[in-house]
Formats: structure tokens, sequence, C-alpha cells
């Protein structure tokens, strides 16, 4: 068993998981909103990153941006569409649950339709280059990837940090009744919100394409390892959500390695099971009994 290997594949699975879940935890945590229309922005993502490529130019940086911007606007349809409508309605949080399904079971067929069902592959965004250190290889897909969605999530919670936007939306995550008191409006914070976690959704996409292809489909898988990161750390909790994708990275990586990945759903799950007997929040949750945005 190359160890090297699996902790570079590890924490390479945990960047780019973690970005879907992050954007679960901000979603959730902000608008009180479970979005189940990710699958669907992922693979709207890889379409367009792929569109991009086709009809601009297989320039790595102009693909990796179309693919982030599809994304977002994805997001931006969906709040459009699941939570304006219905967030101020009783029982918001399984109306915009059902509602952000459909949008997903919906998109997908939508995409079945204008691009068939045959795979589609993205050109090489970082090369085909290979780095060896201390004994490990490491390619040049894995470095470029995790270090895209580390730079990407960086600026995004600087931004939040610096920008009155982004202060905004913290202090929906922190309280939403209390933002709303003070003049926060929640449609406008709600539209920031799905952009930005749109966005983290097509960047887990580009970067993904790289290994699994663009498909109408291809978004499910990483839509409920997502889900299932968000859950393990603590619905509503980013750092949680970080802890979550290197422990169901390393999980991943693990059962790849020893038992093959047929079985990773499996160990994956089962590992969910036992952290959330012990942990029913999760590792560090702040889940909420009821939310209204």
């Amino acid at each position: 068993m190359d160890i090297g290997f699996i902790v570079v594949n590890a924490l390479t699975l945990a960047c780019i998981y973690g970005t879907i879940a992050i954007g679960i935890s901000l979603t959730w945590s902000s608008l009180g909103l479970v979005n189940m229309a990710y699958g669907f922005i992922f693979a709207l993502s890889g379409y367009g990153a792929w569109l991009a490529s086709i009809h601009l130019a297989p320039f790595p940086p102009l693909v990796m941006a179309a693919g982030i911007l599809t994304g977002a606007i994805g997001g931006v349809f969906v709040c459009l569409v699941a939570f304006i409508p219905v967030h101020d309605k009783p029982n918001f949080p399984i109306r915009a649950l059902i509602a952000t399904l459909a949008i997903s079971l919906a998109g997908n067929q939508v995409l079945l339709w204008m691009f068939g069902p045959r795979a589609k592959s993205l050109p090489q965004l970082f090369g085909r280059g290979k780095v060896d250190l201390f004994g490990v290889v490491l390619t040049a897909d894995k470095i470029g990837a995790s270090l895209s969605a580390i730079v990407l999530l960086s600026l995004i919670l600087l931004w939040m940090r610096s920008s009155r936007r982004g202060l905004e939306i913290r202090a929906m995550m922190m309280n939403p009744h209390a933002a709303a008191i003070v003049g926060i409006g929640v449609r406008r914070t709600a539209i920031s919100v799905m952009a930005l976690t749109g966005a983290l959704a097509g960047l887990a996409a580009v970067l993904l394409a790289q290994t699994y292809y663009v498909a109408p489909f291809s978004g499910i898988t990483p839509m409920v390892k997502g889900l299932s990161i968000a859950l393990v750390g603590g619905l509503g909790s980013v750092p949680g959500a970080v802890i979550g994708a290197v422990l169901l990275g390393f999980n991943e990586a693990l059962t790849s390695s020893l038992l093959g990945g047929q079985y990773v759903l499996i160990t994956q799950f089962l590992l969910i099971i036992v952290i959330l007997l012990f942990r029913p929040r999760g590792i560090a949750g702040i889940l909420d009994k009821a939310r209204e945005a």
C-alpha cells in the first residue's frame, strides 16, 4: 500500500468535494435551504466549461472561468425559482427542498436532451507534468486541482470577512432574524449566497471533469458526497465541512486502494452512520431545530 499516493489522493478529493460541502453549509446556515440542485449546477457548469473550450478557445483559465461563471448563473437561477418565491411561505425548508430536487431532476433531463448521453471531455487544464516530492509522485492535475480549490476558497473567505456584502452574509449565518431586523435584505443576500455557492460547484465540476468527464448526470454522485461531508462536519459549519472533507477524502482514497472504487459509497455511508451516532449534529454542527428565512 502506497501511503504517499493515498494521502495525495485523499487531500485532492477533500479539496474538490469540500468546495461543494462548504457551499451546502453556507446555503443552509445563511438561508435555511438545503439545495438539492447542486447536482444539476455541477453538470451545467461542466457543459459551460466544455462549450467554452469548443467554441472560444481551449485556454485553461478561460475554461475554468467559464465553468465557475456558469455555476454562479445556475445558482442565481435556482435562487429565483426555488428560494425567493417560497422563502416566506409556511414549511419553507420542505418546499424549498422539493423545489430544488425538482430543478435537479428536470435540469438533468434537459441536459440529456440538449447534449445527448455521451460524455464530453475537457482539455488538460494543468498540463501533464509530474513532480517527485520525497518519493511521492505528484501529477499536475492533482497539484492544480488542490491549489485552485484552496485559492478560490481563501479568496471567498477573505471577501466574506472584508466586504460589506460578505459581512451581510456572515450576519445571516449567525442570526437571520436579527440580520433582517437591522435591514439586511433576505432576497438580495440570497442571490449573493446562491451565486457564490454555485461558483464553488462550478469549480468542483471543472476540476473533477479532468478525471470523470462531463455528462448529464455527472453531478449526482458529487452532490451526494458533498451533502455527506456537510452532514458529517455539521450542517452549517464551514470548519466542520473542511474536517468532514478530509475524513471522507481519506475514506475514499483508502477504500479505492484496498477494496476498489465500487465500495466507496458503502464505506462512506458506514462512516457517516458511525459519526452521527456519536455526534448527531456532526463534528462541529450548528444545526437548528427550526429555521425561518
